[in-house]
């Protein structure tokens, strides 16, 4: 796969973030959990060091810890520009202002960067993106990507969407994507198709409500798996 790294806009989130934004339980915490598109965030180190199971895939793990950190610092005050910008789109009751903002996102990130070598040697951080992932079917119990399926309804079409969510769906039991706005705050206009093109292939969807929100009105994952799946 070839990605240019000044094309990446890496922005990562942490474990309190990950477990309101896909409403994980503490038993499901326990799960063997796919990071898909996950992006420099620190979950998976903070699951690791908490004794959990999670992989992690991304196109930008073909990069190293120095490269992508260069990218981090070079995109960074423009992401903060744009939530200043934006502001009032935000609801910045947990995360209160841009300034906090970039140092919550960027102590996150920094904690990818320091696991991230070792990480890789582990391979818990592998090289792999959407819509093909290289693992046999139902390695996964639950398979999570946040802020990347739906987010970009907009650049990414109708049937890239249906064919990643289904390439998720093989190799977890259950998926579960965050959220389901487009960027400019709007309900994807995928959603709808996709959840009924899922439905015709015998998926059930749930559309559910969590305790996260700070894209105004982005506090809903949709949660997928096959009807003959009790979970």
């Amino acid at each position: 796969m070839t990605i240019k790294l000044e094309k990446i806009v890496p922005w990562g989130r942490n474990i309190d973030e990950y477990i309101s934004m896909f409403d994980l339980t503490p038993e499901e915490k326990k799960l063997k959990i796919l990071d898909c598109a996950g992006g420099p965030s620190s979950f998976n180190y903070e699951m690791t060091f908490q004794r959990y199971n999670v992989i992690s895939c991304d196109p930008i793990y073909q990069f190293n810890a120095d490269e992508i950190s260069q990218r981090i610092q070079a995109i960074s005050q423009n992401m903060i520009d744009q939530a200043k910008a934006n502001y009032d789109t935000f609801v910045w009751q947990n995360l209160q202002s841009p300034e906090n903002l970039l140092k919550v996102r960027m102590a996150t990130m920094e904690k990818f960067l320091l696991d991230f070598p070792h990480g890789f040697q582990q391979k818990r951080y592998l090289t792999a993106e959407l819509p093909k992932l290289p693992f046999d079917n139902h390695k996964f119990d639950l398979a999570l990507c946040s802020h990347f399926l739906f987010l970009y309804s907009d650049r990414l079409s109708a049937e890239f969407h249906l064919e990643s969510i289904l390439e998720m769906c093989r190799v977890a039991k259950q998926i579960r994507i965050f959220p389901v706005l487009e960027l400019s705050g709007k309900i994807s206009p995928l959603l709808m198709p996709i959840i009924d093109k899922l439905s015709t292939k015998g998926y059930r969807t749930e559309i559910r409500q969590v305790d996260y929100e700070f894209q105004k009105g982005g506090n809903q994952m949709i949660s997928i798996q096959p009807s003959a799946i009790s979970y």
